[in-house]
C-alpha cells in the first residue's frame, strides 16, 4: 500500500484517483501519522463471478438467476 501526505494528495488528486480506480490502495498521512485510507470500491459482480467460478469446479451450475422462492445470503455479509 502506497503512503502519501495530504499535501501531495491535494496536488495530485486525479493521479491518485486513477490509481485507485485501477485497484491501488493508498494510505494518507498527516504529520507522519496515517489518518485515512483510500481503496477502490467493492467489485460485487466480480466477487460473485469469482465465487461461481470456484463453485463450478465441484458442481454443475445451471440457471442461477431465476427466483426459486427462497432468499439467499451472500457469504461473508
Amino acid at each position: 500500500m502506497e503512503t502519501v501526505a495530504v499535501s501531495e494528495l491535494r496536488s495530485n488528486l486525479m493521479k491518485f484517483l486513477r490509481a485507485i480506480s485501477l485497484g491501488k490502495k493508498i494510505s494518507i498521512t498527516s504529520r507522519g501519522k496515517v489518518i485515512a485510507k483510500l481503496v477502490p470500491p467493492d467489485d460485487t459482480v466480480g466477487l460473485v463471478q469469482k465465487k461461481l467460478n470456484e463453485i463450478s469446479k465441484d458442481a454443475i451450475i445451471n440457471d442461477v438467476v431465476s427466483p426459486i422462492g427462497s432468499n439467499w445470503k451472500l457469504m461473508g455479509k
